[in-house]
């Protein structure tokens, strides 16, 4: 009897082992197929982020530029505020690009 019992045991824990194993295996590959999927998304989403980035320095090129049509005397302030937000997005799309890959 004890002997059928350690034998029931051992191949209990022999298949355990095998079904874990191969579960780490499983868990393995979907991480390394959930970091190609998102190591693709970098170069779309820099490139977005860039466009944006150009597309609010432009438009702060011509709010900046008609406040100083108007002789407004915070252009230099908006101006800053404007070049500031667009060296941002630069910034942070390079920063996460490089921290991330």
């Amino acid at each position: 009897m004890n002997k059928a019992l350690s034998t029931g045991l051992l191949v209990l824990g022999t298949t355990s082992a095998a079904l874990a194993q191969g579960g780490l295996n499983a868990g393995k590959q979907g991480i390394q197929d959930a970091t190609t999927a998102i190591a693709g998304y970098f170069d779309p989403a820099t490139l977005l982020i860039y466009a944006i980035a150009a597309i609010v320095g432009l438009v702060g090129a011509i709010k900046v530029f008609s406040k100083w049509n108007s002789g407004d005397q915070d252009t230099q302030k908006s101006a800053m505020s404007w070049f500031g937000s667009c060296i941002f997005l630069v910034v942070v799309a390079t920063v996460l690009r490089a921290f991330f890959l």
